[in-house]
């Protein structure tokens, strides 16, 4: 089943043009609306672990990690193909430091001094320690390659053309944006933490994350990502171009999680206090050169899920019409990912696509549905650790 022929997206991020990627392919005419550049905002901010087994992600977000997971090397691959870039995994393993009583059941237990020899100059402390098999990327190298393998799919995308209202006609969709009115089957909002513009209800906020890049110390280098609940150090890696790897000695260290509106002020001591928590396991990190900063704005929700699915309902057919026939929802949300947009980008663009398509998803949405009650949370760790 096939439906719609033309999809109206609003947002340019690498949820919305992963979710555009997927439905192009199978056959459905793609418009996205993007307000700023496509792939700017918490997409080109992120820090890139693919960490389907952090222990800090909510329980029932491992069955959608999985599923994404397992879908990441073709999405790659088919980015890289369209594109003519190439998107690398940087590293694959990441030693996970577990807080006093916190558990996961992945990886495999490490001794403090197999801790230490898997990253050298590491701090031993009153630790538990677990390696985990786990990739991460350079998101700038998607930030990158996915506008060019969208277009050249044939999605249209419009950059600078931000999404007022929709209002959901007899069979249609009416988009009116900063250009003008745009007539579409079916609508997606993709808007990450500007989702509340178009739909308040939804309850999506920003939650600024501050990130700190330094250079490879010369004595000591790290060659696998090292993460605590109070930090996390990611080395780039080199870069396999031909036939000799191109070395990159960036360590990407993050990351600061604030309720302050839309801001994306960088604050030198909040950037100090990072480097000091990555010292503090890492203590070469103290004094490695300073390469540069930022923060970006994650798409958050009170329980720390997404939200995937109809909006008003939680399955692709809502209402009956005037003669008793069954109505398909017109208007559709994939946001909220939080910290695992990067993780979660292919799994929830395949969910999505099903579920417009009319097609049952492979994995189970209805703990993201946009309706659920949720539970919610206080931010009391301004410097957790955030993807």
């Amino acid at each position: 089943m096939q439906w719609p022929k033309h999809l109206a997206i609003a947002g340019g991020g690498i949820i919305g043009l992963a979710c555009a990627l997927v439905l192009r392919r199978r056959g459905v005419e793609v418009t996205v609306l993007e307000a700023g550049t496509a792939m700017k905002e918490a997409s080109w901010a992120a820090a890139g672990m693919l960490a389907v087994d952090d222990p800090e992600n909510p329980p029932a977000l491992l069955p959608l990690s999985r599923y994404s997971r397992s879908l990441y090397e073709p999405f790659l691959e088919e980015i890289e193909t369209l594109s003519g870039r190439r998107v690398p995994q940087r590293t694959h393993e990441t030693v996970q430091i577990l807080e006093c009583g916190q558990a996961t059941p992945a990886g495999i237990p490490l001794s403090p001094d197999e801790a230490s020899r898997l990253v050298p100059g590491l701090r031993n402390g009153d630790h538990t320690y677990r390696l985990l098999e786990e990739a991460s990327l350079d998101p700038r190298d998607l930030c990158s390659a996915l506008p060019r393998a969208a277009l050249a799919a044939g999605v249209v995308l419009h950059e600078e053309e931000r999404v007022l209202s929709v209002q959901a006609g007899r069979g249609e969709v009416l988009v009116m944006s900063s250009r003008g009115v745009m007539r579409a089957d079916a609508f997606l909002n993709c808007c990450g933490a500007w989702t509340g513009s178009l739909r308040p209800s939804l309850g999506v906020a920003p939650r600024k994350g501050q990130m700190l890049v330094v250079a490879q110390p010369q004595d000591s280098r790290l060659t696998r990502v090292l993460r605590s609940p109070e930090v996390y150090l990611v080395p780039r890696g080199p870069v396999p171009h031909g036939p000799v790897p191109q070395r990159d000695d960036r360590i990407v260290i993050g990351a600061t999680l604030e309720d302050v509106g839309y801001s994306k002020l960088v604050d030198p001591a909040a950037l100090a206090s990072l480097r000091e928590r990555a010292a503090a396991l890492w203590p070469p990190a103290m004094h490695a050169p300073y390469l540069e900063s930022w923060a970006g704005l994650r798409p958050s929700t009170a329980d720390g899920l997404p939200l995937l699915g109809a909006i008003g309902g939680t399955g692709a057919i809502g209402g009956t019409g005037t003669c008793g026939e069954p109505q398909r929802a017109s208007q559709f949300v994939a946001t909220g990912h939080h910290r695992n947009g990067i993780l979660l980008a292919p799994g929830t663009a395949h969910a999505i696509a099903d579920l417009i398509c009319g097609i049952t998803p492979a994995v189970d949405l209805a703990p993201f549905a946009p309706d659920r009650a949720s539970i919610p949370a206080v931010c009391d760790k301004p410097f957790a650790a955030a993807l």
